[in-house]
């Protein structure tokens, strides 16, 4: 209660302050500052000319400005547009457009340890803004750019509130080391990290708090970060305060997500029809149709609802004298399609940028927090709502199981009630009876301070201290009566952890541009220290009495696994008569993960850039806003997602249920895992080769960019001689696998008026990955390292290469059960006849956005598309008659593909299953009315409507055809969103 007053007081003060400053002025002007393409220019300075009076512009482009009786004209301003001046005489409101300046060409781009203006880049870089984000409900930070970057792949993991994404930027450089790009907030890197009770890490970052995101994806820009960015490097800029009068933004949004498709099961009619059918056998003495029910029940229905989210969020930006800040706080309130799913999200965030020493030093800081309270639904009522039998009810009178219908059996003597183990479990009962909350805290935040020196004001040294913690904890409760949990007599776990991780990083930098010599420098030097600590708790099992499971007791109480990174670095930047620009960086890690003699890795990169548009021979081509060639090479690396001190040998102890007697005593006994004492970094070479371009004052624009990337020394689990170790299969440094790619991306504004705007973007990415080695030495044998019952590493293949039979089919071209082709012609049909069947990555990815403005309506929409890409649809693997008809005593529903197939028992390894998942994806479709300023002309309002995942079109039979992985298990189903919004500023 005390936190909630709290809140209320802080925000009736922010309230009190806005009408404060506007009562004290005599008149107040209003605009909007957009760009050629109608987006808002966020951060552009308004003046009124020859004062100091002035303010900037908001996220949406408005600003509200208390101005002199008399003044007659503003001055408005912003990097990389042309400055204009306009007339306000005689009017209180008005819009502006800003043309980009085809000179400077937009701008500063974050990139590591600094910033580059855009024109001098050397490296593969995207910048995302906010005005470009996918809109909508979105919960967590990466979902605002899927679609927007080529060679970057975001799918998110499930319709579940705060359900992460997997993120691949030029696909994925290893097998079983991680394959996700390193996140950098604000100048802190994030370790990817476990918090027990989180859906996934980013859902405690409130997406309304980013201003931009720039992905790095070649090594000449990812090489500065190390053994960090094999798989890419994306900086995420939050917004901060602008100088001028306190401005305010309240956003607030509600949306209903509903259930977008649903698996094509069996109606009851349809299953009861199929049993009359073929349901003459008996279970014992029963036949199979006296076990069906009366009940009409749609199991998808009783299991989805239509969702209500809201999410509201504040904030206050402007200076004091000269420290700029921005205070934030947000609230989300998400309740999943799946019902029981809910996720309640409070955030807070404050920037305060000081500047001291007449502006030779500036303080950068940056806090953030998050809490999150959630509700997870049991997720296995998803795939038991497909196979639960429809002719059955939601609830029987007669059930010992809460009144949930359940397969079982009742002693008619004694009344003991015997639960049907194999048998599906109630899809209600599931959700119902199943209680898991979890209370999770984060706070992130770094203090970085950058002194120029007054004796030499072109050397800046930089310290950035930082720190990541969060605190995850919850508890899981079903009673004992549950179906699902009756053979232990429900349960009632707790679980929990704590992070803790904390940065340090200095560096010196000096910029320096000699004219005699038309020359600029820009060097780069520093350290940085990273140390990762996690506490694991580990708790025994209780019944839902609270009484302990029997050989649950744990080891030990806790785990507390850590690891040290340090590292050295530097680069250079070198700049000829404006034109010609070499950079090379070099650094060294050293990370505990691995042993002394190991433990260091180099990781250099070197680029050349050609401004060609700035040569002579090209100054007649009035059209040419932009020409540059980009030449790079460069080492990253990777030690991501292997466990800490995979070169020691490690002895763990056995649980309590597992000891030895010596003498009186009983003791736990040690059992050494298998462990490689050289094992070391993985390394990926990238070459990359591009161009940027831009015509037409910048009206068209974009960049190509050809590349290469080879992993060596990857990590792989390979099989060892019997006795060489304590195991018969090694994590060691033996496979390569290589990466080929082309990226293209075009921004283009076909038309712009004075009342209406064409905006469009395309991008486009090809890349095909293959395993060019997989063993220590060549062995034409060796068929891979399977992943599951269905995939295969294998040498010439892509990853996660689908293993299966070879399907025969007869005349009609029904697939013939149990029959399989000959592959390797001997007679026989074996395992030796699987062989490597598609992929389930895609080989081309598409994004496009186009928006329409006219006056103050917009309409934006987002597509994106994958080709090439095949998914294992492992759930219709379960369509046969044999689950549906079987000896253990119940009936169990099916998806319609048993019609089709004509399946009695399960092919689950056969290639049938393996289908086109080629998909065009409309994402998001957004309408938008700017009504200006209201409320005596001081309060600017902004309304959107939008729908997301608005249509698919595909050949995939499955629920979904964007399943990262290529296994299809009952995804929890991602929902179509409808929302409506309100922004407010004042």
């Amino acid at each position: 209660m005390t936190k909630i007053r709290t809140i209320q007081l802080l925000l009736t003060c922010m309230v009190l302050l806005c009408a404060q400053a506007a009562a004290a002025q005599t008149r107040t002007f209003a605009g909007l500052v957009h760009d050629n393409a109608k987006g808002p220019v966020i951060g552009a300075t308004v003046q009124v000319k020859g004062t100091a009076t002035g303010t900037t512009t908001n996220e949406t482009g408005r600003f509200t400005l208390q101005v002199p009786e008399g003044s007659a004209t503003l001055v408005i301003s912003y990097i990389g547009f042309n400055t204009q001046e306009v007339s306000i005489t005689g009017i209180n409101d008005i819009t502006v457009t800003l043309m980009p300046n085809a000179q400077s060409l937009g701008d500063v781009v974050v990139i590591g340890y600094g910033t580059a203006r855009k024109k001098e880049l050397t490296g593969s870089i995207a910048t995302v803004t906010s005005k470009e984000f996918q809109t909508g409900a979105i919960t967590t930070p990466e979902q605002l750019i899927a679609g927007k970057v080529a060679g970057v792949s975001i799918t998110s993991n499930s319709g579940s509130p705060g359900a992460g994404s997997v993120i691949r930027i030029r696909g994925g450089a290893s097998l079983n080391a991680s394959n996700d790009p390193l996140i950098v907030i604000d100048g802190l890197p994030v370790a990817n990290m476990n918090i027990y009770g989180a859906s996934s890490p980013l859902s405690l970052v409130n997406p309304n708090d980013i201003a931009s995101f720039t992905v790095l994806k070649d090594a000449a820009a990812t090489a500065i970060y190390g053994s960090r960015a094999s798989n890419g490097v994306i900086l995420i800029t939050t917004k901060k305060g602008t100088a001028g009068k306190p401005q305010f933004s309240f956003s607030t949004q509600v949306s209903v997500a509903t259930l977008a498709k649903k698996a094509d099961v069996l109606s009851a009619g349809a299953f009861r029809k199929l049993v009359d059918s073929l349901g003459t056998g008996l279970v014992g003495n029963v036949p199979f149709k006296s076990l069906m029910g009366s009940a009409n029940t749609d199991w998808q229905k009783e299991i989805y609802q239509a969702a209500i989210a809201t999410d509201n969020n504040l904030s206050m930006a402007g200076a004091l004298k000269n420290m700029p800040y921005r205070l934030s706080f947000g609230y989300l309130n998400q309740d999943g399609i799946l019902k029981t799913d809910n996720l309640q999200r409070i955030s807070g965030g404050v920037s305060l940028t000081p500047m001291l020493f007449d502006n030779h030093l500036k303080i950068d800081i940056n806090l953030k927090g998050a809490v999150n309270k959630s509700r997870f639904a049991n997720s296995a009522a998803v795939s038991s709502a497909v196979y639960f039998d429809p002719t059955q009810p939601v609830h029987s009178a007669e059930s010992p199981f809460g009144g949930y219908y359940e397969w079982y059996a009742k002693d008619a003597g004694t009344g003991e009630v015997t639960l049907n183990k194999l048998a599906p479990r109630n899809p209600v009962a599931l959700l119902d009876l199943y209680n898991n909350h979890s209370n999770v805290q984060r706070s992130y935040g770094n203090i970085q301070f950058d002194y120029k020196f007054h004796f030499l004001p072109e050397l800046h040294a930089n310290l950035n201290l930082g720190y990541d913690v969060a605190k995850g904890e919850g508890k899981t409760d079903v009673p004992a009566y549950a179906a699902q949990n009756f053979l232990d007599s429900g349960q009632h776990n707790q679980y929990g952890n704590r992070i803790r991780n904390k940065v340090g990083e200095f560096f010196l930098n000096y910029n320096k541009t000699i004219e005699s010599i038309k020359s600029n420098f820009n060097v780069t030097a520093g350290y940085g220290y990273y140390d990762n600590l996690a506490t694991n708790y580990n708790y025994p099992a209780f019944r839902a009495n609270g009484d302990t499971i029997p050989g649950s007791v744990p080891t030990f109480p806790l785990d507390k696994p850590q690891n040290i990174l340090i590292s050295y670095y530097g680069r250079l930047i070198y700049t000829l008569n404006n034109r010609y620009i070499l950079a090379a960086s070099l650094r060294t890690d050293g990370s505990s993960r691995f042993s002394p003699a190991t433990r260091w890795g180099t990781f250099p990169s070197v680029a050349f850039t050609w401004r060609a548009n700035q040569e002579k021979f090209l100054s007649s081509a009035k059209s040419l806003s932009d020409l540059k060639l980009r030449l790079s090479y460069g080492v990253t690396g990777n030690q991501d997602g292997i466990y800490n001190y995979a070169y020691l040998g490690v002895y763990s102890l056995s649980d309590n249920a597992s000891t030895v007697q010596i003498g009186d005593k009983f003791y736990n006994m040690g059992s050494p895992a298998a462990y490689d004492a050289g094992i070391k970094w993985e390394q990926t070479e990238t070459y990359n080769a591009g161009v940027d371009y831009a015509f037409l004052n910048n009206r068209i624009g974009g960049s190509v960019d050809v590349y290469y990337k080879k992993t060596k020394d990857l990590l792989n689990t390979i099989p060892i001689p019997a006795g060489s170790n304590f195991s018969s299969t090694i994590l060691t440094n033996v496979g390569n696998i290589e990466n080929k790619g082309v990226e293209v991306q075009i921004e283009a504004t076909p038309i712009t008026g004075k009342r209406f705007t064409w905006y469009l973007a395309f991008n486009a990415a090809y890349n095909n990955n293959k395993i060019t080695n997989l063993t220590a030495t060549k062995d034409s044998t060796y068929p891979g390292s399977l992943v599951g019952t269905v995939q295969i590493h294998s040498v010439g293949y892509s990853p996660y290469a689908f293993y299966v039979y070879h399907q025969v089919y007869d005349a009609a071209g029904k697939p013939i059960e149990g029959v399989y082709a000959d592959v390797n012609h001997d007679g026989q049909i074996n395992q030796a006849d699987l062989y490597r069947y598609k992929s389930p990555v895609p080989k081309f990815i598409f994004g496009f956005t186009t928006e329409f403005s006219y006056d103050k309506w917009s309409l934006r929409t987002v597509l994106r598309a994958n080709v090439g890409n095949y998914m294992f649809n492992n759930l219709a693997t379960g369509a046969s008659k044999a689950n549906m008809f079987n000896t253990l005593g119940y009936l169990a529903n099916t998806l319609s593909e048993v019609t089709k197939s004509n399946f009695y028992y399960g092919q689950q390894q056969s290639d049938y299953f393996v289908q086109n998942a080629s998909f065009l994806k409309m994402d998001n479709l957004t309408l938008s009315r700017d009504f200006g300023n209201i409320i005596s002309n001081r309060v600017g309002l902004r309304v959107t409507a939008a729908c997301q995942n608005v249509f698919t079109i595909t050949r995939y039979t499955g629920l979904d055809p964007e399943i990262y992985g290529g296994i299809d298990n009952a995804l929890y189903p991602r929902p179509r969103t409808f929302s409506l919004g309100a922004n407010l500023q004042f």
